[in-house]
This record gives C-alpha cells, sequence and structure tokens, in this order.
C-alpha cells in the first residue's frame, strides 16, 4: 500500500519544499481506512474524556489492513499523524491501534500497552497471518 502522491506535492518534495500538512492531507486520502481509524479514536478520546481508546475490530479486507499497516509502519506518516491529532500512536498486532493523550499520565499506560508482556498477551492463532 503507497501513497497516491500527487505530481505537484512530488514536485515540491524534489525541490524540498514539503508542508507536513499537505503530506498529511496525501496520507488522508490515500489510506482513508487507517485516517477514519485514527480520526474516530481521537474523537472517542474527546467524548469519553479520557486520556486512551483503542481498535481491537479487526479491518474488513486486506486493503484496509495493508492502509493502517502502511500508517504504522512508516515512521514520516505515523509522526505526522501524531503531530496533526496531538496525540501518540501505538500498534499491536494487524489492526489494534490505540492512542494517547498527550499528559505525564499516559505514559505508563503507553509503557504497558507497548511492552513486551501486552504483545503476547495479545497473541492468537486467528492474527498468525494476519
Amino acid at each position: 500500500m503507497s501513497l497516491d502522491v500527487s505530481p505537484a506535492l512530488l514536485e515540491k518534495a524534489e525541490r524540498g519544499e514539503v508542508d507536513e500538512r499537505e503530506f498529511v492531507d496525501c496520507v488522508r486520502t490515500s489510506l482513508p481506512y487507517a485516517w477514519d481509524m485514527i480520526s474516530s479514536l481521537v474523537t472517542q478520546l474527546e467524548v469519553d474524556g479520557t486520556d486512551f481508546a483503542d481498535n481491537e475490530v479487526p479491518p474488513p479486507s486486506e486493503q484496509e489492513r495493508g492502509q493502517l499497516l502502511r500508517a504504522m509502519a512508516s515512521d514520516a506518516i505515523r509522526g505526522a499523524l501524531q503531530r496533526h491529532f496531538g496525540v501518540q500512536l501505538a500498534f499491536q498486532n494487524c489492526h489494534r491501534v490505540a492512542v494517547f493523550a498527550p499528559g505525564p499520565d499516559t505514559a505508563e499506560r503507553h509503557a504497558r500497552f507497548t511492552s513486551v508482556r501486552a504483545q503476547l498477551l495479545n497473541q492468537s492463532p486467528e492474527l498468525r497471518d494476519c
């Protein structure tokens, strides 16, 4: 799953002039499933007034799974999304995305979510080949 980069944005990148807002818009239009997933989790944080929200529902198809993996595996994409939404992202398995509100109270919860123990506890035979 690759980004759908417009010729104009590619030309800017070749010249070295890339605005992160344009990059984020490219991510939004190229990876709509991943964008919607993260957006909905950020909204859930705001509505619930909590510092953590996550998704445990597998993507409906391999195309959506690919979008999510692309967004979370790329340091540039993930970093831009974190800055855009003002959250910290974490990822487990092939679909479990979590958002953490900024603040000192979330550091411990984030560390637990991204721990080796948590990774092992979130394994299952169904997810082996995802």
